[in-house]
């Protein structure tokens, strides 16, 4: 099987890239200068041109505050470019595979979000990351859109890489703890998309959740990530009040994932486990 991916070098696009063999995938990884997602329709033609069985969308404009002051160019690559991907895939009857986010959510109640429940963005990226699923559900062809949340890994930025930084000069640290998640290994994100990309129309489509398990608030997050770092940083908690941003983040970002597993036999991963993996990496790398 061949597998046409769009992006390289972010936290999935890379695990992507490492792990597709393992499920006897080829793969042809398109970087910025071989398809500049600001530009829709250069993407969809890429689509139309090359000699694939899938296509999985792993690139997107990400810079959640950012955006704010980008909601331009975040609505095209988030939103039009995947649509117009999805309108070229359906054209030649191709699976498309696409990664969303919890942000889709006001982060509202205590409850896991169903894939169905109502979607209600608090900030651009959220609304823009929307679109994108709106666009690729008309476009006609079969889908699966993945929505995860808190992404991880050895490489790229995110959560653990920042804690370990901060960690290396500061005795204790001022986290986050009333908002609610589940922490996702980029490394699991990407065997997810690979197990659907060779099963593709054989099931049913439509939107996912797939998120780490247990559930835990970004200060618990932390804690564990300086635990098996063996760190003696103290984590203070917050709450989000005391830490603004441009754009407001949900306070809960917990997502029911059992349709993944109903329809593709897939379990959340736990997250705990990745973040050993991650710092196993991560100390290596740094000899």
């Amino acid at each position: 099987m061949k597998a046409l991916i769009f992006g390289h070098n972010g936290q999935v696009a890379t695990e992507l890239r490492r792990r597709a063999s393992a499920h006897g995938i080829t793969i042809e990884a398109l970087d910025r200068s071989q398809a500049d997602l600001s530009d829709p329709q250069s993407c969809a033609d890429a689509i139309r041109n090359m000699d694939t069985d899938v296509i999985i969308n792993a690139a997107a404009y990400t810079k959640v505050d950012k955006a704010e002051d980008e909601a331009e160019l975040a609505q095209v690559i988030n939103g039009d470019t995947p649509g117009a991907m999805a309108c070229a895939a359906a054209e030649r009857g191709l699976p498309f595979l696409h990664i969303s986010t919890d942000y889709v959510f006001d982060g509202t109640g205590d409850d896991p979000r169903m894939p169905l429940d109502p979607a209600s963005p608090l900030g651009v990226y959220g609304q823009t990351k929307l679109e994108g699923e709106q666009q690729i559900a008309q476009a006609g062809g079969w889908f699966a859109i993945l929505r995860t949340s808190w992404v991880f890994s050895a490489h790229g930025h995110n959560f653990v890489k920042t804690i370990l930084r901060l960690a290396e000069t500061r005795d204790v640290l001022t986290i986050i703890a009333d908002q609610i998640g589940g922490p996702t290994p980029a490394a699991d994100i990407a065997d997810t998309l690979l197990a659907i990309a060779k099963t593709g129309r054989q099931a049913e489509g439509g939107l996912f959740h797939y998120s780490g398990a247990p559930d835990v608030s970004w200060a618990g997050f932390a804690r564990e990530i300086v635990s098996q770092a063996g760190l003696t940083t103290q984590i203070e908690d917050i709450p989000t009040k005391d830490y603004p941003t441009p754009a407001p983040r949900p306070l809960n970002s917990r997502l029911e994932c059992s349709r993944l597993k109903d329809i593709f036999e897939i379990t959340r991963p736990d997250w705990k486990i990745g973040l050993a993996n991650v710092l196993a990496e991560l100390k290596v790398a740094s000899g």
